[in-house]
């Protein structure tokens, strides 16, 4: 039998122990902030039924979707004459009924409806979970990868885009990231598409111009005439995504220009107050207001926010916006929401190619034991108790080696200090202690030995 060559999946990646520590560095501190808020933790399946997913994504986000296969003799429910046609979304259909989950917003939406009896109103929750897309993988686009949302739902105050703003600056800031948040209103948009004269092409306007940044705007305005949208329109267009200035001068600009779309001025209104919250905050953030912001998700209703690194070539690194009406589609109407989602692996590439994590986020064992066996051995292992119970992390040797194997050891896995306890050190009860970082060595009794390495 031929030797098979282990691999993982195109858009995928294993994480070893230094990485893990990183990432969990991570989580930890974007949790911290989560429940700093008075967000309350929340996990759903990674699987959803494909009614619960499909068009709650657009178009392109339907194509996106990695399909579950039913279990069994999936092929059993269609008939032979099915089987020749060349109809492969009807066939699809019915032999998938599953899906891994796109992003954490729709299957929270469904477990709000689901739940709705058992939770207390405006809901607060955050969620710490892969998802999955059969994107094309490249730089910083992963098929696999963690999102970390955190939502409010039951409410349409905008204190609540005002807070989430507010996380995003202190994450980032623990972080050492410097970001800009780029904030858009869809009512912005669908009054842009309505004083174009295209307000019922709102869906592929917004998914053009959303691609600006990433393909110009010659490619957008390409795009746009593909889909159907007038050369007039089109040129109508332009002036209104190359609005330049403050952000209080491009709403003022943009008041003048579609100020007659009711859905318009509201769009502004909304941003101009969440604006003032910020700076009655003095939120130290760099936020600007972005027209051709647009993030593609259908059931965006209100603000949407994205986050890019100043520092680092990336794509947006958090992001998310208002929904009024996501769980209507589940039976449960007019219960307005609000999210923001970090990604998490986008994050880990930016830290990482930044080099910004602190030493403790790359360490594990602060303290190993050497083994000399013997006397030794029996007083390091009471020892060690001590250590762990006091919280220090701490590892013996396994095995009574050379000193240079265990020394190495210990450089490989950037361990800090080396106890060494032989005969003599348990005549005396005292340990001798090596910082593997600077080299010196010294003396401490058993008894101190635990403030010392605190």
């Amino acid at each position: 039998m031929a030797i098979q060559k282990p691999s993982i999946p195109a858009g995928t990646r294993d994480f070893g122990p230094a990485e893990m520590n990183k990432r969990n560095y991570i989580f930890d501190t974007i949790k911290s902030v989560f429940r700093a808020y008075g967000f309350l933790p929340l996990e759903t399946p990674a699987m959803e039924n494909l009614s619960t997913l499909l068009g709650k994504y657009g178009e392109e986000g339907d194509k996106l979707l990695f399909r579950i296969l039913n279990s069994g003799d999936f092929l059993s429910k269609l008939s032979p004459a099915e089987l020749t046609v060349d109809n492969s979304g009807k066939i699809a259909s019915k032999i998938s009924e599953k899906g891994l989950r796109y992003d954490l917003t729709v299957p929270f939406a469904r477990y709000v409806v689901q739940h709705r009896n058992e939770i207390v109103f405006p809901f607060r929750r955050y969620q710490v979970q892969p998802v999955w897309r059969a994107d094309r993988p490249q730089k910083g686009r992963y098929r696999e990868f963690y999102q970390c949302d955190v939502d409010i739902i039951g409410s349409r105050s905008l204190l609540n885009e005002v807070e989430l703003i507010q996380i995003v600056n202190e994450v980032f800031t623990r972080l050492g990231v410097r970001v800009t948040l780029k904030i858009n209103n869809r009512k912005i948009l669908y009054g842009i598409a309505e004083t174009i004269g295209h307000a019922d092409r709102m869906t592929e306007i917004t998914v053009a111009i959303d691609k600006l940044e990433k393909i110009g705007i010659d490619k957008v305005n390409e795009e746009l005439l593909e889909r159907g949208i007038s050369p007039r329109a089109v040129q109508e267009l332009q002036p209104i995504l190359a609005l330049s200035g403050s952000n209080r001068e491009k709403l003022k600009q943009l008041s003048a220009v579609i100020g007659s779309s009711e859905s318009g001025r509201q769009g502004i209104e909304e941003v101009s107050t969440i604006l003032d919250y910020t700076e009655a905050l003095e939120v130290p953030l760099d936020i600007e207001l972005d027209l051709s912001l647009a993030r593609g998700l259908n059931y965006y209703t209100g603000a949407i926010f994205e986050v890019k690194a100043k520092d680092y070539a990336i794509g947006s690194i958090c992001g998310g916006g208002r929904y009024d009406d996501l769980t209507g589609i589940f039976g449960m109407p007019d219960t307005s929401g609000v999210g923001i989602s970090f990604g998490a692996d986008r994050i880990y590439d930016v830290l990482t190619g930044l080099d910004l994590y602190p030493s403790e986020a790359t360490q594990t064992t602060k303290v190993l034991l050497a083994n000399f066996g013997d006397k030794g051995l029996n007083a390091s292992i009471l020892l060690l108790r001590q250590l762990r119970a006091a919280g220090i992390a701490s590892e013996i040797y396994p095995e009574t080696a050379k000193m240079k194997k265990q020394m190495e050891y210990a450089n490989r896995r950037a361990v800090p200090f080396v106890v060494l306890i032989g005969d003599d050190e348990v005549t005396t009860q005292t340990a001798t202690v090596k910082n593997m970082t600077t080299g010196e060595q010294g003396n401490v009794p058993f008894d101190k030995l635990t403030d010392y390495l605190k």
